[in-house]
C-alpha cells in the first residue's frame, strides 16, 4: 500500500512540474519575454512574430490572447515575415481573434505561400480546392499543393493525391507547368 502512495505521489509530483499553469512564469521565460517584447515594439519584424506567436499559444507565461496574437502578427506581416504571415491568414480563416474572412485569409495565405512557405502553399492549395476566399480551381490547388508536398508536408502530399483524382490529365499538366514556373519572391 505505501509503494503504491509513493508511486502516484511521483506521478503527481512529475505530472506538476511538466504541467505548468500558463499564467507561471519562470525567470528565464520573464527575461525572454521582456527582450521580444522591447524588440517587436522597436519594429523587428521576427520579434513580432514571435510575441504574436507567444500571445496565440499562452507560452512564455502570458495568457493566451488572440486579439493581441493578431496586433503583433500583423505588424510582422506587414513587413513580410512569411511566418507571420502564414499566422495571420490562419486568424482570419477562422476567426481566431478577428472576424472570420477567408479572403483575407487568403491574401496572407498568398503573401507566405509566395515567399515559399510551406504551410502558406498548402493552406492557399486547400483554399482553391474548396473554394474558400477564391474562386475553385483545380489547377491553381494543384500547383500550391505540389509547391508545398516538393518541401516535404505530409499533408499536401496527401492532398495533391486525392485532388489529383478529380482532375483530367490536362489540368494535371496546365498544374505542373505553374509549378515548374514559380519563383518564389527574395523576401523571406
Amino acid at each position: 500500500m505505501k509503494a503504491n502512495r509513493q508511486v502516484w505521489y511521483l506521478v503527481f509530483m512529475l505530472g506538476s512540474a511538466v504541467l505548468q499553469l500558463p499564467a507561471q512564469q519562470s525567470e528565464a521565460d520573464r527575461k525572454l519575454l521582456a527582450d521580444v517584447r522591447a524588440k517587436a515594439e522597436k519594429g523587428e519584424a521576427q520579434s513580432q512574430y514571435e510575441l504574436g506567436a507567444a500571445l496565440a499559444k499562452g507560452s512564455l507565461g502570458v495568457a493566451k490572447d488572440e486579439v493581441e496574437a493578431v496586433k503583433w502578427f500583423s505588424k510582422a506581416a506587414v513587413q513580410n515575415n512569411a511566418f507571420a504571415q502564414f499566422n495571420l491568414g490562419l486568424r482570419y480563416h477562422f476567426g481566431q481573434g478577428v472576424a472570420e474572412d477567408k479572403g483575407e485569409a487568403v491574401k496572407w495565405y498568398r503573401k507566405a505561400a509566395e515567399q515559399n512557405d510551406a504551410n502558406g502553399q498548402y493552406n492557399l492549395g486547400l483554399c482553391y480546392a474548396k473554394g474558400q476566399g477564391v474562386v475553385k480551381d483545380y489547377v491553381e490547388a494543384y500547383k500550391w499543393l505540389s509547391l508545398a508536398s516538393a518541401q516535404g508536408n505530409e499533408n499536401a502530399k496527401a492532398a495533391k493525391f486525392s485532388l489529383a483524382e478529380q482532375m483530367t490529365p490536362e489540368q494535371i499538366a496546365k498544374g505542373a507547368r505553374l509549378v515548374r514556373d514559380f519563383k518564389p519572391s527574395a523576401v523571406r
